[in-house]
């Protein structure tokens, strides 16, 4: 069986991965399921730290669907060479 390379919580200052889109910024700090697991399924979510001009500056912490997220079509910012290899 694979492990999970992303299951282990990181802190906010060395995430996995970086999102962006405008003054929205996403820090993916653990993910529940391996990647080939996510594709499968449509409730797949990443734990994560969110900020904008909506927390004025603060960090909200909180799981997120990773289908949302990539709806919306961030920019990879910063990334893990793992991540990378993993998501790209």
């Amino acid at each position: 069986m694979t492990k999970n390379l992303f299951g282990k919580s990181k802190e906010v200052e060395s995430p996995y991965a970086t999102y962006k889109l405008g003054d929205f910024e996403w820090r993916i700090l653990k993910t529940y399921q391996r990647k080939d697991k996510e594709d499968t399924n449509e409730y797949a979510r990443w734990f994560t730290v969110a900020r904008s001009p909506h927390t004025h500056g603060s960090w909200e912490y909180g799981d997120m669907y990773i289908k949302e997220l990539m709806s919306i079509e961030p920019e990879l910012t910063q990334a893990t060479p793992k991540w990378r290899e993993t998501y790209e």
